[in-house]
């Protein structure tokens, strides 16, 4: 399954009222894990830079006047999204600013049902805990040393981290399955495998009296019971 993860640096909050974006960066993950191929590039916003945007990102007006206009790049952006689902945090956010530029290029917007909001997950995951992607990276130490200011590329490799972390680790897809065996490990006419014992048991879970009362329903079922095939350590 091929995704890209995807951020964006802007000169403000609103297209609507004249902002514009000013970087994309995106990376290509195939099976949840990033292949090498990445999109990044500067767009000129022809316009101003605010004070604020720039405390935010670094990008000044004279670094981006040179830079192409969204729509010299807007073909190779879309060429290299393709159809893949975009993976984004904050994902309304970007996805208003590249669907307005789109549309001013004379191009179809992106539907919001290809975004997965990684804030929206984060929040789900974790209710009432801070979800911004800094936080998220200490939350799993991933080093964001070098982000001392917001970058699209950097943010993006960043936020691959995280959503690997969001979805359970490296392996999203492991399923331990019961497979055959032979030897004492293997149970009796059933060709699947047991499991070890733990080297330090779980805390128990049963109480007492719930112990007594499946034993005695167990002896009620007679000696071919199918419990009394496991013995003791069916349970652990």
């Amino acid at each position: 399954m091929r995704e890209i993860v995807l951020d964006t640096e802007t000169t403000g909050f609103d297209p609507e009222t004249g902002d514009r974006l000013v970087e994309i960066g995106a990376i290509e993950l195939m099976n949840y894990l990033p292949t090498g191929r990445h999109f990044h590039v500067y767009i000129n916003p022809e316009r101003d830079m605010p004070a604020e945007a720039l405390a935010v990102h670094g990008l000044t007006t004279e670094f981006l006047a040179d830079k192409p206009r969204f729509a010299d790049i807007c073909n190779d952006f879309t060429a290299f999204i393709g159809d893949s689902r975009l993976v984004i945090h904050n994902a309304a956010f970007d996805m208003k600013f590249i669907n307005w530029e789109l549309r001013r290029a004379g191009l179809a917007p992106i539907p919001m049902t290809r975004a997965l909001d990684t804030v929206a997950m984060a929040r789900e995951k974790f209710p009432g805990a801070p979800v911004s992607l800094d936080a998220l990276c200490r939350r799993w130490g991933i080093d964001n040393s070098g982000r001392t200011l917001h970058g699209a590329l950097l943010d993006s490799e960043l936020l691959a981290e995280v959503y690997l972390e969001l979805i359970g680790g490296r392996q999203p897809d492991l399923v331990l399955v019961s497979t055959p065996a032979a030897g004492p490990s293997a149970a009796p006419g059933r060709g699947i495998t047991r499991r070890l014992p733990r080297p330090v048991p779980l805390p128990a879970r049963i109480t007492p009296a719930e112990t007594e009362a499946h034993a005695a329903f167990v002896a009620r079922l007679g000696q071919n019971a199918v419990w009394l095939r496991y013995g003791d350590d069916g349970g652990s």
